[in-house]
């Protein structure tokens, strides 16, 4: 895609993301992201709406500017808006959000070219719960394995900002290690949900599915369960050869 298209499919993703009715943002709630190329990608502008993101609001950054602050702990808040500002590549360019470190980071990771961040009611309603880690590292039903994978990554609650990007850096790669890719999923205790793909569709059908997954979850504790799947039962939904044709159907 041209830096146009990967634009507008951001703008569509955030739109989509944004719409009150899908009870994932509000206000100025959440962000996206999308990579250009090798050196550069688009995110959110910070304060600015989801629902109503327009190409002002989507902010040109370089990873190189972002990405050495994962390893250095002595940045204070000042230093951090610096940088921020110093990322952009039109210096006249809004300020990105906050949470532009982690965007920087998962785009930088093989296979990810958009990622969605959303404070979705359901899956807040859980991750604000001793239940949390629990929805992370189970499955209720097949189609939640099939867009959201065998198990999420699980983030305990941390400062928002540069402790959280170091967090979710050094979180990434055990799970990788432990999984062999990233997950599709990221929940974050006390904050929310990151969801990332190669397109805008697999952000969009991961992130709807953990908030359907979240719904039942809550649900089914509330009628004295849930009743996970078990491990073999994970596993046989996510190697079939049926639902690996529906995911490339589906554009996951």
């Amino acid at each position: 895609m041209s830096l146009s298209e990967k634009l507008e499919t951001m703008l569509e993703l955030s739109r989509f993301l944004g719409e009150e009715q899908r009870d994932l943002a509000i206000l100025g709630e959440g962000n996206t992201s999308a990579k250009i190329d090798d050196e550069t990608f688009l995110v959110k502008a910070s304060g600015s709406c989801l629902q109503t993101l327009g190409q002002d609001d989507a902010v040109l950054c370089r990873f190189d500017a972002l990405l050495p602050m994962l390893d250095q702990d002595d940045i204070s808040d000042q230093g951090i808006e610096d940088r921020l500002l110093a990322c952009r590549v039109n210096s006249d360019a809004k300020k990105p959000s906050v949470e532009t470190l982690f965007h920087a980071y998962l785009l930088s990771l093989p296979g990810i070219e958009f990622v969605g961040h959303t404070h979705s009611i359901a899956v807040n309603q859980i991750l604000c719960s001793p239940l949390a880690e629990k929805f992370a590292t189970s499955r209720l039903f097949p189609d939640e394995i099939v867009c959201c994978g065998s198990q999420s990554m699980f983030v305990p609650y941390v400062d928002p900002g540069l402790k959280l990007s170091q967090v979710i850096r050094d979180k990434m790669q055990a799970f990788v290690e432990d999984f062999g890719s990233p997950p599709r999923v990221i929940l974050l205790q006390n904050h929310g949900l990151i969801t990332t793909g190669k397109t805008s569709g697999a952000v969009k059908a991961a992130m709807l599915m953990a908030h359907k997954a979240a719904e039942i979850f809550t649900g089914a504790a509330a009628l004295g369960g849930p009743v996970f799947m078990s491990d073999a039962e994970v596993d046989r939904i996510a190697n079939r050869i049926d639902e690996h044709y529906r995911q490339r159907a589906l554009k996951l």
